[in-house]
């Protein structure tokens, strides 16, 4: 099909000013011919002008030598292996001020396996620039991509006013005239100059008389050469055509100009490649308008490729008699994903065995119906399972939904990035996988070319440049590799600096853009599609200062090359450097390919998208050693503490694992048997920040602003600070929206938060997508249960923010749109699920606005089921966050916990059934309990005011480790008793935790009798690693006494008959806001126990209550309700609360029961029951009735008849 389009948008570019380098003189025109064995080297100043097609073996530029390619209106073919440009030696493609104009390809042949020799250091297939090399290379200035400007739906072309499509009666040289002054089409016109020479006669008339100072948009749709005369040739030409007068059959053209200003020129043209490839021209040219708006003329002529297969389809058979897939059933079945009337039609099983090869007699097999395989047919009784699929034809349709606007306040609209540039640098392939490794992996030929610049270079800058089949399965072989070239801006005496920019990288072997131990190189309107591996690559960790501006990158898929770049299947095949006996966990050692690959955050991303990867958009991590050939080129850990460049108003959609991620590292040492994954693999690592990357100099917060992360499968952003602080971000459409983590156990860089800011999370928006055919990710969404896809499963609970891990602050958030539906917990704020970590109770949120949220799905805590599991990890029974100003619980400063936390828990909480949650006030603080000798064993904490109630806590650590730490919140002020499933550890260091000054609470320790112990308190600086002694325990008599410590001596209570070991543990210093210990470090006691052996577990529940028990009291109050009138939303809480006693005391009134709602209490003095009948509608109440005991023995239908009589609403 044949499209051509004109379309307005706003932009602004520079001026530009001509100064053409293959004008210069001096330049001997070349011609070298055409032969595979022709070794050229110019050198010696020798300076020559390529002004034709060409066949080399290899071309080298060295000593002074240049060479420059002719902007001529006939396109040049360079089919060479290899391009060197040594030293002093050029190689100029147009200039910045000159972009070259005409059709340029740069063909690089060669196999893996050919005979010749090759370089030491740029191999095979390459255009290398060595020492002292010089490449400049521009192309036209074309926009590199843009967004769509209105929604296209399946079977829907983009079109506008504008379009024309392929008929006969469109075809030929269409001509809009647009008035520069408003931007107005004030006519157009259609000229057939493949059917008649009138038509061009026509055509020339037509343009002579256009007045100047009009701007003209020229394109061909169809064919427009048959019948072009030179009469239409030359008045084009007079307006600055320059290829008007070679165009081809069916050769796409664009053209734009103001009359009369031949200098205002954008043209393009291409090659017509039949129905095997699609073939394009496109030009766009910015003006201003009389009102001072900018507007831009685009203009597109575009073949393009006939026909493509469809997806394979494979139903369920309802029938039972064989394999039906038939066509109007798959229609049915898949509405717009396949077309109305086939060319074609293939069967095959989903081993891929072809039908025909089965050897089962096949019923009907047609493109206009479909397929059939009857069981009774076949000798054996039973059809094979087949899956179909159909040949359409393709016109230029959108196959799925492309939105072009915004919703529910979330930019959506889709990337379009343009591939096609004048100048083509394409690597030339066999038609199938030869001969290496590559093939276990592809079917296809991944030995491409590739572009490497040396350290030392000259001058490199690339511009306006198309690559195609670039890279190679091969390490240090990349379609543009910057290779450990240190400064390449200004700092590195570089002017201009090193740019690359308006490039379009695509149907690449291996990445995009790679900087190797190289800095400040600015890539800029890049696009890269289809790639094997990480696409825009940072390699060794010490890249600094690069700046990715509005780049793109869509549709990244797994490589081979390092652990991070694999999938699952590589990962578990490819095991080269690891120490024997290796199993690979893919999904934690490889599993990596990402967009944007940053190895150090001192590095800029600026308007950049990234979409489609197989696993995540932008990865920031960490190499804790410099690694490859940059080794030792910085101290160990220095990217971790590094400050993070700018990032902003980045965006990422339609991955897998994530939009964003800010977390990991790679394994930086060799495999051995201590640690056997290969070198490279994926690891844990945490990122702090610091002026200078020295941590022990102020903090330096990551700054991430504007970021929008949309319709990803799992996490729209997870990000692991460190002072990570985000602002103005939007997440919609993801599983999970954001996760804010610092450290399971501590944060690494302690005194440090993570915050989001001004911000909207959207839980299932109106872009409800369509369905795939497999429907694994089909199904009701939203309050109004409407089909769309969905982040990972019918049953996955959606969540908007995800609280882990901690400190965090949640400040000025919009939630929309979270819903949740039966057999799926959809939650605006949500929590890590089999969580084993720590939960920070200084987690908190403030002015949070909920449009469109049930109130019933602000929160979720979890329950046992699909994807919680059995809610038993520590981290799961521990969740706690702030609640400031009352914005989620409409209480204001109360504390929302996990319903059945009774460490946390006091007599006025109110519980929240819906949240599995409960809204509490008080003091709340952590302990750390570390274990040693055994660390295997499991711990119960209980709160002395609820000896019914303990919390057992299985450890955050494998068992396997040396030690075991348990990481309770806890109510300050308050007595605990400990217990263990084994012999109580012989080692116990309790830190103190989110602790303020004089913060205490009493512990009891469950030991066996005849224990003795050695106790003592000390701070340990977790920064610079020292341990200071500040006191001693000394054993009292008296447990009172145990109250009664101070710094250096503290006294501890051995209860021996209940096997009780108590002591007071009381914060002596100061805490900064965000920090977990105190200014001098973390405060802790320490127990070091002699334990009788052989026995048994210390667990002294039995005893120790109801000895040690007393009444829960409430130590800070419970918050006041914020009145309905101050409240945003039109849901909000009715509060109910029920007292009912067995006994009633007449002279005291409080002991009699009463039902209060909304602050409101109702007494029932009379035994028997008490009804309360409230509207649900406003939360008055109705009525009230009480029925008597006596009443109720004698009728009891009384009651029933009660409730039945009352409405329904």
């Amino acid at each position: 099909m044949k499209t051509c389009v004109v379309f307005l948008a706003a932009l602004l570019l520079p001026t530009i000013h001509a100064v053409c380098p293959d004008k210069e003189p001096g330049l001997q025109p070349w011609m070298p011919g055409h032969s595979e064995d022709h070794r050229v080297t110019i050198s010696n100043n020798r300076t020559v002008l390529l002004t034709t097609s060409a066949t080399v073996h290899s071309i080298e530029i060295l000593s002074g030598g240049k060479l420059v390619i002719a902007d001529t209106n006939r396109p040049i073919l360079l089919r060479t292996k290899h391009i060197l440009i040594g030293n002093k030696g050029e190689l100029h493609i147009g200039s910045p001020d000159c972009p070259y104009k005409g059709n340029l390809t740069i063909l690089l042949f060669g196999r893996l396996d050919d005979s010749d020799e090759e370089h030491s250091y740029f191999g095979r297939k390459y255009i290398g620039v060595g020492s002292g090399g010089t490449l400049e290379i521009h192309g036209e200035r074309k926009l590199s991509w843009t967004f769509l400007n209105k929604t296209l739906h399946p079977r829907e072309s983009s079109q506008n006013s504008y379009l024309f499509q392929r008929s006969w009666g469109n075809r030929g040289i269409i001509v809009h005239v647009i008035d520069p002054k408003t931007g107005e089409v004030l006519h157009d016109d259609r000229f057939d100059t493949y059917r008649s020479k009138n038509e061009s006669y026509r055509l020339a008339k037509y343009v002579d008389g256009i007045k100047p100072g009009l701007i003209l948009a020229m394109m061909v749709n169809d064919e427009g050469s048959n019948n072009l005369e030179d009469s239409a040739k030359k008045s084009i030409s007079r307006l600055g055509s320059k290829h008007i007068g070679s165009l081809g059959f069916r050769h796409p053209w664009t053209f734009i100009v103001t009359k009369g200003d031949v200098s205002s020129v954008v043209e393009d043209t291409a090659v017509y490649q039949g129905t095997k490839a699609s073939s394009e021209a496109r030009s766009a040219q910015v003006f201003q308008s009389s009102f001072g708006e900018h507007f831009t003329v685009t203009a597109s002529s575009q073949w393009v490729q006939e026909a493509e297969w469809s997806n394979w389809f494979d139903r369920d058979n309802e029938r039972g008699s064989g394999d039906w897939e038939k066509l109007s059933d798959l229609h049915k079945a898949y509405p717009d994903c396949l077309c109305s009337s086939p060319l074609d039609i293939q069967a095959e099983t989903h081993d891929g065995i072809p039908s025909n090869q089965t050897g089962d007699v096949i019923h009907k097999k047609h493109k206009d119906y479909g397929f059939v395989c009857l069981n009774k047919d076949q000798t054996h009784g039973l059809c094979h399972n087949y899956r179909v699929r159909f040949l359409c034809g393709k016109l230029g349709k959108a196959k799925f939904i492309h939105m072009g606007e915004e919703v529910d306040g979330v930019d959506m609209r889709a990337e379009v990035g343009l591939l096609s540039r004048n100048i083509l640098l394409r690597g030339e392939m066999e038609p199938s996988c030869y001969g290496n490794e590559a093939c276990k992996f592809f079917n296809f030929d991944t030995f491409g070319g590739h572009l490497k610049v040396e350290h030392g270079f000259r001058a490199v800058h690339i511009s306006g440049m198309e690559l195609q089949h670039m890279g190679q399965q091969t390490m240090g072989h990349y379609p543009i590799h910057f290779h450990m070239n240190g400064d390449v801006d200004e700092r590195g005496k570089y002017d201009p600096p090193t740019s690359v920019s308006d490039l379009s990288i695509h149907h690449s072997f291996s990445r995009c853009v790679t900087i190797h131990g190289s800095n400040g190189l600015m890539v800029k309107d890049v696009v890269g599609y289809d790639t094997l591996g990480h696409c825009f690559f940072t390699e060794d960790g010490p890249e600094e200062r690069n700046t990715f501006e509005h780049c793109l990158g869509l549709m990244v898929r797994a490589g081979t090359l390092l652990p991070s770049d694999r999938d699952s299947k590589m990962c578990r095949d490819i095991t080269d450097g690891a120490y024997p006996g290796y199993v690979p966990n893919p999904r934690q050692d490889c599993s990596a390919t990402s967009t944007f690959w940053i190895a150090n955050p001192n590095n800029n991303l600026i308007n950049c998208a990234a979409a489609g990867s197989e696993e995540t958009g932008f990865w920031f991590l960490f190499h804790h050693l410099a690694t490859g050939p940059s080794n030792g080129s910085y101290s160990p850990g220095y990217t971790e503490h590094t400050p993070m460049g700018q990032f902003t108003n980045n965006r990422a959609h339609s991955n897998f694992r994530a939009g964003m991620i800010l977390d990991n590292g790679v394994k930086t040492t060799q495999a051995d048997n201590k640690d056997k994954r290969p070198f490279l693999s994926l690891i844990g690592a945490r990122y702090g920040p610091h002026q200078d990357s020295d941590p022990f100099k102020p903090r330096v917060p990551a700054l991430i602003h504007h970021f929008t992360a949309y319709k990803n499968q799992y996490h729209g952003a997870w990000l692991r600070g460190g002072d990570v602080w985000l602002d103005d971000c939007q997440f919609a459409d993801n599983g999970i929206g954001l996760t804010l983590a610092s450290g399971g156990t501590f944060p690494e860089d302690d005194g440090s938060h993570q915050q989001v800011k001004n911000s909207l999370f959207v839980g299932e928006s109106d872009n409800r997508g369509m369905p795939f055919p497999d429907k694994r990710i089909w199904g009701p969404g939203g309050p109004d249960l409407t089909d769309r896809t969905l982040p990972r499963g019918i049953d996955f609970p959606i969540r908007g923010m995800q609280i882990y891990d901690g400190p965090i602050n949640v400040q000025n958030c919009t939630f929309r749109k979270y819903t949740a539906l039966n057999g799926r917990h959809t939650s605006a704020f949500g929590f890590r699920l089999n969580n084993s970590w720590q939960s920070c109770p200084n987690n908190n949120v403030t002015n949070i606005t909920f449009d469109h949220v049930p109130i019933t799905s602000r929160v979720f805590f979890g329950e046992p089921g699909p994807w919680f599991s059995k809610m038993q990890m520590d981290g799961d029974k521990t969740t706690i966050f702030h609640d400031i100003d009352g914005s989620v619980s409409e209480y204001p400063g109360a504390f929302l916990v996990k319903e059945d936390n009774w460490l946390l828990r006091h007599p006025d909480c109110i519980d929240v059934p819906d949240w599995k949650g409960a809204i509490c006030s008080g003091h709340y603080a952590q302990i750390y309990v570390q274990t040693r000798n055994p660390a295997s064993l499991n711990m119960q904490i209980v709160r002395d005011e609820y000896p019914d109630r303990p919390l057992t806590l299985e450890g955050a650590l494998d068992k396997r480790k040396a030690y075991q730490q348990f990481q309770p919140v806890v109510t300050l002020a308050k007595g605990y008793t400990i217990h263990w499933d084994q012999a109580a550890p012989a080692e116990v260091t309790i830190w103190l935790i989110n602790f303020n000054k004089n913060d205490w609470i009493n512990v009891g320790l469950c030991y066996p009798q005849g224990t003795t112990f050695t106790i003592l308190s000390d701070i340990h600086n977790r920064l610079t690693k020292p341990t200071r002694k500040t006191g001693v325990f000394v054993r009292t008599t008296h447990k009172e006494k145990i109250n009664h410590s101070h710094l250096a001596r503290g006294y501890f209570y051995w209860e021996e008959d209940t096997g009780l070991l108590f002591l007071k543990v009381k914060a002596h210093n100061h805490r900064e806001t965000f920090a977990f210990c105190s200014v001098k470090g973390c405060e802790r006691v320490k127990i070091t126990a002699i334990v009788p052996k052989g026995s048994p577990p210390s667990n002294c529940l039995a005893k120790a209550y109801p000895k040690h028990a007393e009444l829960p009291i409430v130590d800070v109050p419970m918050p006041r309700k914020i009145p309905t009138a101050g409240l945003h939303s039109s849901e909000h809480f009715l509060e109910i609360k029920l007292e009912s006693y067995n006994t009633r005391h007449f002279h005291i009134k409080k002991d009699v029961a009463f039902t209060e709602v909304n602050g409101k209490t109702l007494h029932q003095p009379e035994d028997g029951v008490h009804l309360t009948v409230i509207d649900g509608h406003d939360g008055k109440v109705v009525d009230t009735k009480g029925f008597r005991n006596s009443i109720l023995q004698g009728i009891p239908a009384e009651i029933d008849n009660y409730i039945s009589g009352l409405r329904d609403k």
